[in-house]
């Protein structure tokens, strides 16, 4: 992917797009991959970076969700286990089991959840990653050495799935590319063309170079998530929010807290909410909160409380009681739930997706969960074509390999997140001996994984890189500042960049690291 190529594909392109997507997260990507494989000209635009909000801030997890199966939404679980085995067979290289560990600390609790994790078994069928069962004290610390062993019964072991998000967001931008859609980040929508009151197209700006374009369409897709109801507004002022969102901390502390290669699951907290501690990356992820917001920034902060709350519970389960001094990293994601009625207590509102189609054709995809993407794209697209009055081709998803797809990709070391591409960037590293240097002596990230970004993956700042292209923001905040010089320097001699703009990125870059770091 090249974004050069793509505004070429913008200025050449004469016809009218069958689909523009607004929206570079999970659902947008999802429903270009969906909307091109069926052959449909597609283009999708990017305000920000691809996955720069929701969709590079989950709990890494693709799962069918336990906790909507305490909610009794046995359709919602059903429809995420079958995506979270397509999801598997489609993306191997980023998606693997895991197994998770319910401690229990009272007579009937092994009991209890271990019935309720049969039924996810059942539900899951010959989707399943693994059966269910109870496991005695001394199997319990085998897989969780760390577990606070005081009034330790046991606990019950099951299997779900753990993935890295945004570089799964990325594989899917280059596997919507691979299917024919022009995609563009940092090109942000302004405004809806209509002619005689029906959408018709999108006005945008390229936020590089402040050029605007006026873009024509059959149908315009809302998929930006917590931000839908902004562009649901420039169809129409009067329109009542359908969003409503809450926030989701988590943190990342150093391995020794959790040093097997098991999951602790926490079923309820004291406020009703599922805890998860989670092996990532070589680090522990410890998650999440669920406080409602009322403003949506593309840069949302924890807050002190959240923190708090955290360290709190996962003191209660680990014989490591962590600190604030331990916390490397901590991140906030905002979740766009869809309103139902006057519901205010987001920990009860249901996944489950919506599609809003307004009376000018504005097709808006919200709600749903990072598991299910790939489903309500189908959906979505099923939608839209019959509102563009297209040919209702077959959907051809749940077999379409993502890029990178490898099913072996431990095989290529420190570069096995990259998949397939791996032999490519092996290839790139022997062209220059310099790109075999390590960014940070904490870190096997080598200097030619910037240039791959750069060439290859449309990394357009250091934060891109950092963030999202590799995840060192999140693994340990004070060393990505640390990277950011090298890494401007690095990027600015692919972009052809000048001194002004490595020193603003790197003041940009320390300026969001910032509030990734616990004071």
């Amino acid at each position: 992917m090249n974004r050069d190529e793509m505004l070429n594909n913008v200025a050449d392109f004469k016809e009218k797009w069958d689909f523009i997507i607004v929206g570079g997260g999970a659902t947008g990507l999802g429903t270009a991959i969906e909307a091109a494989s069926r052959g449909y000209k597609t283009l999708l635009l990017e305000q920000s970076d691809f996955a720069k909000g929701t969709s590079s801030r989950s709990t890494k997890l693709v799962h069918g969700g336990v906790r909507y199966l305490k909610q009794g939404n046995l359709s919602l679980v059903l429809e995420a286990l079958k995506e979270r085995g397509i999801l598997r067979g489609n993306a191997p290289h980023l998606v693997h089991d895991l197994p998770f560990v319910v401690p229990t600390y009272d007579w009937w609790e092994g009991p209890f959840y271990g019935i309720g994790l049969k039924l996810y078994d059942a539900l899951a069928g010959k989707e399943g990653f693994g059966s269910s069962k109870l496991l005695s004290k001394g199997e319990t610390l085998k897989h969780i050495p760390t577990i606070e062993t005081e009034g330790l019964r046991g606990g019950v072991i099951y299997f779900d799935g753990q993935f890295d998000d945004a570089r799964l967001s990325i594989n899917m931008a280059e596997t919507a590319f691979e299917q024919g859609t022009t995609l563009i980040n940092y090109f942000k929508v302004t405004s809806l063309l209509k002619d005689e009151e029906q959408i018709v197209g999108v006005e945008a700006i390229d936020m590089e170079t402040n050029k605007k374009y006026k873009l024509n369409t059959k149908v315009v897709i809302n998929a930006t998530g917590v931000f839908s109801d902004s562009i649901r507004k420039m169809d129409d002022k009067s329109v009542k929010n359908i969003i409503t969102s809450s926030q989701g901390v988590h943190i990342i502390l150093h391995r020794s807290f959790l040093p097997g290669d098991s999951a602790i699951m926490v079923p309820e907290t004291d406020d009703g909410r599922v805890l998860f501690a989670i092996p990532w990356h070589d680090r522990v992820l410890i998650g999440t909160t669920e406080t409602p917001v009322n403003e949506y920034p593309l840069e949302p902060v924890p807050f002190k409380e959240e923190i708090d709350f955290l360290l709190q519970h996962a003191a209660r389960y680990l014989t490591k009681d962590p600190s604030r001094s331990d916390i490397l990293s901590t991140f906030a994601g905002l979740r766009p739930l869809v309103k139902s009625g006057d519901e205010e207590n987001t920990a009860a509102i249901s996944r489950d997706h919506t599609i809003n189609i307004s009376r000018s054709g504005l097709v808006t995809i919200a709600g749903g969960k990072w598991t299910t993407y790939r489903k309500m794209a189908e959906d979505t697209i099923d939608h839209a074509a019959v509102l563009a009055h297209l040919d209702l081709e077959p959907s051809v998803t749940q077999e379409l390999q993502i890029h990178g797809y490898h099913n072996h990709p431990d095989e290529f070391g420190d570069l096995q997140i990259y998949g397939s591409d791996a032999m490519a960037i092996e290839t790139l590293l022997r062209e220059d001996k310099s790109y075999k240097e390590l960014l940070h002596p904490n870190f096997s990230i080598v200097a030619g994984e910037v240039i791959w970004t750069v060439r290859y993956e449309m990394a357009r700042t250091v934060e891109d890189f950092l963030a999202r292209r590799t995840r060192l923001i999140l693994l340990d905040a004070k060393a990505s500042i640390e990277m950011a010089p090298v890494i401007a320097k690095l990027m600015a001699k692919e972009l052809n960049k000048n001194k002004k703009w490595i020193k603003d990125q790197v003041i940009n870059f320390i300026e969001v690291a910032r509030k990734y770091i616990v004071s």
